[in-house]
């Protein structure tokens, strides 16, 4: 666990460029986040390695992209409409409102409130005095439901026929293309579908920066296989995904699986767990795993009057496939990344430096050339001109080298090129590693393969 305060962090992640606050020079707009210049190419390098692992590399799964607006008949086969909602109660005296589970865990941490409804919830709340984290009062309104789809409508006229949503989620862009990606790709089951996309909910309580967002991106994969093996693959995408973590370069011991008890899977689910993370706030769900046996094709299969079911030719059967979703927000993991990367370390007696310790693929820019005197600029410009053509780099030429070096130590920049009077003799420069701070000299002409081992290993 970060033994960082999660505001210091963040405020570090603020003003490096990270993330900034959405609309913030109108006052900002309620949990809205944009993603800065480094924040953008770490989401980038993420999204592309998660492509890479889960599509690229893998002999069973393909992806899609598919539209943010669909159908609204979708929406009312999933239960999205009439089942898509938050437990509200609203604090009498401060008129704050609150989600009735949300409010029981923060204080009752240990309680088990999985599976309650409405008036037990109510019940627990007023028999163990449950306060308003805002006013310390007691004095709430009875529980009521609130749909967090964000409606809009299509068309000229603003009725009840031009109804859509924003999507809440991207696995019914899988489901709704079952039948066609089946036909146009000639697979055979098992098979995984992608899909990454924005998602949008009317979260009545986000908060701790990205970790709960109105609108947000998710990564999603419906993997698709015969019915009885579904608790197979159920396990090997769970360790796939673990890995897949692990390899963000997230520490063993602030992750864990946090198995669904039976009172809180969905009545369709087989199984479910978490990945979660332990970010500097605690204990917070990174990915989930669902094994969802056949109930989406089948809704969507009686809602559509279009037959979802697959026939085996090995064995002459037709059946619906049973299906394993592994679901994780792409917030979430740069979240967890970048909180796991920042450090602030002593360097020998009265310094020290803030460093983002990221996986060198990972980080916003891998190498940062620096010319040694403003006389260097165009040998230095001719270097990182080179570089840049292979990955992402920047040029910094103000300030000490001291200096420089502490300000790419603080985004995460792996490598550091500098560029001396030396280099005009012998087309040397000298690299210095951003977690030893050690420093060797080298070619020019062997920059490349030198990096490019140390940065996509």
């Amino acid at each position: 666990m970060s033994k960082f305060d999660f505001d210091k962090v963040t405020n570090h992640f603020i003003t490096s460029g990270f993330l900034y606050q959405g609309s913030e020079i109108y006052g900002g707009l309620s949990n809205t986040w944009d993603y800065g210049p480094l924040g953008s190419e770490v989401k980038r390098n993420i999204e592309k390695m998660w492509w890479k692992k889960f599509i690229q590399e893998s002999p069973t799964n393909v992806g899609i992209d598919a539209a943010i607006l669909m159908n609204p008949k979708v929406w009312e086969a999933t239960g999205h409409v009439s089942t898509f909602n938050d437990p509200l109660l609203d604090c009498k005296d401060c008129k704050m409102r609150f989600r009735a589970d949300q409010l029981i865990e923060k204080q009752f941490p240990d309680a088990d409130i999985a599976g309650l409804n409405d008036e037990q919830l109510m019940d627990f709340i007023r028999n163990n005095d449950v306060k308003c984290p805002n006013c310390g009062g007691t004095n709430f309104t009875d529980i009521r439901k609130f749909n967090m789809m964000f409606k809009t409508h299509i068309g000229v006229t603003e009725d009840s026929k031009s109804v859509v949503y924003l999507r809440p989620e991207t696995a019914q862009g899988v489901f709704v293309n079952f039948k066609n990606i089946l036909r146009t790709t000639r697979r055979k089951l098992p098979i995984g579908i992608c899909n990454v996309g924005k998602a949008f909910r009317n979260e009545i309580t986000p908060g701790q920066m990205t970790f709960r967002m109105r609108e947000f991106t998710q990564m999603e994969m419906e993997f698709f296989c015969k019915p009885g093996e579904d608790l197979k693959w159920f396990d090997f995408w769970k360790k796939r995904c673990l890995d897949f973590v692990a390899d963000l370069g997230i520490k063993k011991e602030d992750l864990r699986f946090r198995d669904h008890e039976p009172a809180e899977l969905a009545f369709y689910s087989k199984a479910t767990t978490d990945i979660e993370y332990r970010f500097p706030f605690g204990w917070g769900e990174v990915w989930g795993i669902a094994d969802r046996t056949d109930y989406d094709l089948k809704r969507h299969a009686t809602y559509s009057g279009e037959p979802l079911d697959y026939f085996d030719p090995e064995t002459n059967e037709k059946y619906v496939p049973f299906c394993i979703e592994p679901s994780v927000g792409l917030d979430r993991l740069i979240l967890m990344t970048l909180c796991n990367a920042y450090d602030e370390e002593a360097i020998g007696e009265n310094d020290s430096r803030i460093v983002m310790h990221l996986v060198p693929s990972l980080a916003p820019y891998k190498v940062a050339v620096l010319p040694l005197s403003k006389k260097l600029e165009e040998k230095a410009q001719e270097v990182q001109k080179i570089l840049s053509t292979y990955m992402t780099t920047v040029y910094d030429d103000t300030g000490s080298i001291g200096k420089r070096y502490r300000r790419q130590d603080a985004i995460g920049t792996p490598y550091c090129v500098t560029v001396d009077f030396n280099t005009l003799e012998d087309s040397s420069v000298t690299i210095r590693d951003r977690d030893t701070m050690q420093q060797i000299r080298l070619q020019i002409t062997d920059l490349e393969k030198y990096l490019s081992v140390k940065v996509f290993y």
